[in-house]
């Protein structure tokens, strides 16, 4: 039986704790004290050397219990919020659902998943319910481009499968596939000339960066694959025509071939446009993380579901247009889904989740570790 006023209480406690990202040194702490004090045995990593932020990834390990053979299993959930997420005052209102006062987010993305995990733990062990290996990896940064679990060393991981906690929709919705995300630098270097007296002696920088960006393809390419130009920046003042120009631009698709033909076209258009207009031109482009696809057909799937349809609810399969920490440990070799926590209106000041949907949220998380337990 879940504790709602334990559960609401504690995620209360959380959310006031400040973490914007890269400022996740104090609910590392807390969160740490949490585990440790629940008997679980809890590491931090070595990854705030690389990622520059206020804590490493927490790996907390939760020992089988004796005599039970059951598959390794996993649960991620990040520890970083967006901003403005200093300060929080959440409150739960008459119509259920918790809020900040307007001022700031809530930071139920992902604190509610923290508490669910927590709540979880507590209930597991109050009722003795059987499990197996879990281990629990809180990872920092997420908010920062998957930057924490992007740091973290894949042999910390212990786990068969798993699921990240991390998504919005109704409790039920299952994230089977999320894109791949490469991020894309243009430069264009043109020649500066004076703009009223010899305009004619210059290249502008500007039009070049226009006329290449008019020839590729973007927004929604297919039901798989999206491509954006996010920022154009150069120039200075108007009498001088513009010699350098620099986009910044991304591609993404549940298909990596796709992500590769974008990243090419886009390439391609760049640079036949430069050597058209006696320009000059550089291209990068990164992978940032890897893309992940499965179907009602795979065991982590199945099993989702059938944990889902145990608490009396029913399950939906989606593909989602953004990434998460799921596509890193998918990239990792780890069978990784997205779970639905019900939160709305996340990054925004307007943010607010059902304290319902908190508690069907640990019934899930309850039921695939029964279901792990079976199977």
């Amino acid at each position: 039986m879940i504790n709602q006023e334990r559960l609401i209480r504690e995620f209360m406690e959380l959310v006031q704790v400040d973490s914007e990202t890269g400022h996740e040194e104090e609910i590392a702490v807390v969160l740490k004290k949490k585990f440790t004090d629940l008997g679980l045995h809890v590491v931090e990593d070595d990854s705030q050397a690389k990622t520059g932020h206020g804590a490493g990834n927490l790996i907390v390990t939760w020992k089988a219990d004796e005599g039970v053979t059951a598959p390794k299993l996993f649960f991620t959930c990040h520890m970083d919020t967006v901003t403005p997420g200093k300060g929080i005052k959440p409150s739960l209102g008459e119509d259920g659902y918790i809020r900040s006062d307007g001022t700031t987010i809530l930071g139920s993305d992902d604190k509610a998943g923290l508490s669910v995990l927590l709540e979880t733990i507590r209930v597991v062990q109050e009722q003795h319910v059987p499990h197996g290996q879990i281990q629990f990896i809180i990872t920092v940064g997420e908010e920062s481009g998957l930057l924490g679990a992007r740091s973290m060393d894949p042999s910390y991981m212990d786990a068969d499968f798993g699921y990240a906690l991390d998504s919005n929709g109704e409790i039920g919705a299952i994230a089977v596939a999320a894109p791949t995300q490469a991020k894309v630098t243009m430069k264009i270097f043109g020649k500066s000339a004076h703009a009223g007296v010899n305009p004619e002696d210059g290249i502008s920088a500007i039009q070049v960066a226009s006329k290449a960006v008019s020839r590729m393809k973007l927004g929604r390419l297919d039901k798989e694959t999206t491509a954006n130009i996010g920022k154009f920046s150069g120039g200075g003042a108007t009498n001088i025509v513009c010699d350098f120009v620099q986009l910044d631009a991304e591609a993404r698709s549940i298909v990596q071939e796709k992500v590769d033909q974008q990243i090419a076209h886009m390439r391609e258009s760049l640079e036949v446009t430069a050597r058209e207009c006696n320009a000059q031109c550089e291209f990068r482009s990164e992978i940032v993380y890897p893309a992940f696809n499965f179907n009602e057909h795979d065991d982590v799937v199945q099993l989702a579901q059938r944990a889902i349809s145990n608490i009396g609810l029913p399950s939906r399969i989606f593909h989602s247009g953004g990434g998460s920490d799921a596509n890193i440990f998918n990239g990792m070799g780890i069978p990784t889904l997205n779970l639905a926590l019900g939160y709305e209106d996340i990054h925004t000041t307007q943010e607010k989740i059902k304290a319902a949907d908190m508690v069907k949220a640990s019934e899930m998380v309850i039921s695939i570790i029964k279901e792990t337990t079976n199977s």
